[in-house]
């Protein structure tokens, strides 16, 4: 075994950027140094504890840090050895030592993000974009119109009214490319108007957050109970005018905004003089009953709704909308530039599906395949899991698994990486991170149905490795007391 096998990588310098989340900056100078040279391949890398130690952060930070690279290729964890770098300049992977397997590639992915793409409507799609490639005038073929196309926005808002419940017509309609570009125009004009803060859900969607800060707003956490957002928290700073939810299935901790609290929203967006960003999220997919419809419907005056295909059909059409008082509509449009739409032919073949019922009909078909698959999910946990415990509404492609007290779902994360299972910590989308999580974000739209059981099973061996390695610990501070 050559030295640089058996050094430790103890002394190397990480270049810590100053900018970004802890675990991010963190990431991306191990990255660096692994890429440059300065941890060499097969180099092992301290334990997170130590490391924790030695850079003045938590352990969460060095454990994000070290299942990210695990997921790219650059480290390589096995459970009872140490974390090793994997990745070589030349490319060529490491020769694995000695009586140790080589790194599994990653079997199943279990993030929430991605809805089936394998239900994807090929053939209705590809109607539809023929249709509309045969029908088209030449006049529409040049440059997207920023806002987008009559005929999708006349569609969106009839089928928003239809079945959430909206209150708009075609002019209040603004086609995005999603609900991150929706969201940032729209953080764009609040700054323009003289709004400086924005309240977030806490835990809730960290992209979003981002987005708001590179618009020049501060980001301002307000807590999620099993109730939904803790309304009565935003008058705790008066300076507060809008906040971004998510009432229909919030992210990630999957609970519904509830009535009292939805009408409590409304009357303090109309009491401060300000604005509700409503994310849409999930809201199509219900499975105890029928979808509650959208906040926007009681006060299209103050609320902003925000919707995207991405989670239905595919992000890689790159279709989204935003719902806007007049007051906002002509900032929402201009903002944008004339490219910064979706392809005009394929806001028409949306539009299409969205007037012949194929939307609806795709809906209704991956509703219940959702259905199941979370039904087989539920049940392969109490299974192999027992002791975990899952809470959310019945609704959307992601579901909270809290694995017990003194379970580290920061160490599951990177010992399931070991074993090609792709999760994500709750933490990961907490701004307020002095608690330590024992929870899972579970994502099940784009996992196969066949592949359920398997998944889960990596899971609880994942799981049954942490608490295999803490028991002795547990035993010897008992035995020296």
């Amino acid at each position: 075994m050559t030295e640089s096998r058996t050094n430790l990588a103890w002394g190397a310098l990480l270049d810590l950027p100053a900018t970004g989340a802890k675990h991010e900056r963190l990431t991306r100078a191990l990255r660096a140094a692994v890429r440059s040279g300065r941890l060499p391949t097969g180099s092992a890398l301290p334990p997170s504890r130590v490391l924790a130690a030695d850079l003045g952060c938590s352990r969460w930070v060095v454990t994000q840090a070290y299942a990210q690279l695990v997921a790219e290729g650059y480290l390589h964890a096995r459970v009872g050895s140490a974390t090793r770098v994997r990745w070589s300049p030349d490319a060529e992977p490491m020769q694995p030592d000695a009586g140790r397997p080589p790194t599994s590639p990653t079997r199943f992915d279990l993030t929430p993000g991605l809805p089936d793409l394998r239900a994807f409507p090929r053939s209705r799609w590809g109607e539809a974009l023929r249709d509309q490639t045969r029908r088209v005038p030449f006049t529409d073929l040049g440059f997207p119109v920023p806002g987008g196309h009559s005929d999708l926005r006349r569609a969106l808002a009839d089928h928003l009214h239809r079945c959430r419940g909206v209150v708009a017509d075609t002019d209040d309609v603004v086609v995005s490319t999603g609900v991150t570009d929706g969201a940032a125009r729209m953080f764009r004009a609040l700054r323009a108007e003289g709004i400086a803060r924005v309240a977030v859900e806490d835990p809730g969607w960290t992209r979003l957050h981002h987005v708001a800060r590179e618009a020049g707003l501060s980001v301002v956490p307000v807590p999620v109970d099993e109730h939904g957002l803790r309304v009565e928290e935003l008058d705790r700073d008066p300076s507060v005018r809008a906040v971004l939810s998510t009432p229909a299935h919030q992210f990630p901790t999957g609970v519904t905004l509830t009535a009292g609290r939805r009408a409590a929203l409304v009357e303090w967006a109309r009491r401060v003089d300000g604005v509700v960003l409503e994310d849409d999220y999930d809201s199509e997919f219900r499975y105890d009953h029928r979808p509650l419809s959208a906040v926007q419907g009681m006060c299209p005056q103050r609320v902003v709704l925000l919707g995207s295909v991405s989670k239905t059909l595919s992000p890689a059409l790159g279709i989204g909308w935003v719902v806007a008082p007049p007051r906002w509509c002509q900032v929402l449009r201009t903002s944008g530039t004339a490219r910064s739409g979706p392809p005009v032919l394929d806001q028409l073949a949306f539009a299409r599906l969205l007037r012949t019922g194929g939307y609806e009909r795709h809906l209704r078909s991956v509703r219940r395949r959702y259905r199941a698959r979370r039904a087989a999910l539920l049940a392969a946990l109490r299974r192999r899991l027992p002791a975990c415990r899952v809470t959310g509404t019945a609704a959307g492609l992601h579901l909270v698994a809290h694995l017990g007290a003194g379970v580290d779902a920061a160490d599951v994360v990177t010992a399931a990486a070991a074993r090609g299972l792709r999760l994500v910590d709750l933490r990961t989308y907490q701004v307020d991170r002095r608690e330590p999580a024992n929870c899972l974000v579970l994502g099940y739209g784009n996992l196969a149905d066949s592949a359920v059981d398997d998944a889960v099973a990596l899971l609880a061996a994942a799981v049954a490795d942490q608490s295999t390695r803490d028991r002795p610990e547990v035993v010897s501070d008992r035995l020296s007391t």
